[in-house]
C-alpha cells in the first residue's frame, strides 16, 4: 500500500480541527498515523475491546476523547 496522506476537517464540540490521515500497513492489517491541527503523529489501530479504531501507544492519553471518536468514526467509514 502506498502511503497517501488525506485531509479531513472535522468540527467536535464547536472546535475546527484539520486532521491529516495516512493509511498503511503493519502485519497485514491497516493502520493510520494521525495528527490534527499540526499535533504530533498518533497511530490509530482497531481496538477489539472497544470495537472501533483507537489511538494507541504512551500518547494516546493525550488525545481529546470526543476527538478520539470523530476521527475513528470517519476512518472506519472511509471518508478520508
Amino acid at each position: 500500500m502506498q502511503e497517501v496522506q488525506h485531509r479531513i476537517n472535522l468540527l467536535v464540540d464547536g472546535v475546527p480541527y484539520l486532521v491529516e490521515v495516512t493509511p498503511y500497513e503493519f502485519n497485514t492489517e491497516t493502520r493510520f498515523k494521525v495528527s490534527y491541527n499540526g499535533s504530533p503523529e498518533y497511530i490509530f489501530t482497531w481496538d477489539s475491546e472497544l470495537k472501533r479504531l483507537a489511538a494507541i501507544g504512551d500518547d494516546a492519553a493525550t488525545l481529546p476523547d470526543p476527538l478520539e471518536v470523530a476521527i475513528a468514526e470517519k476512518l472506519q467509514a472511509g471518508k478520508y
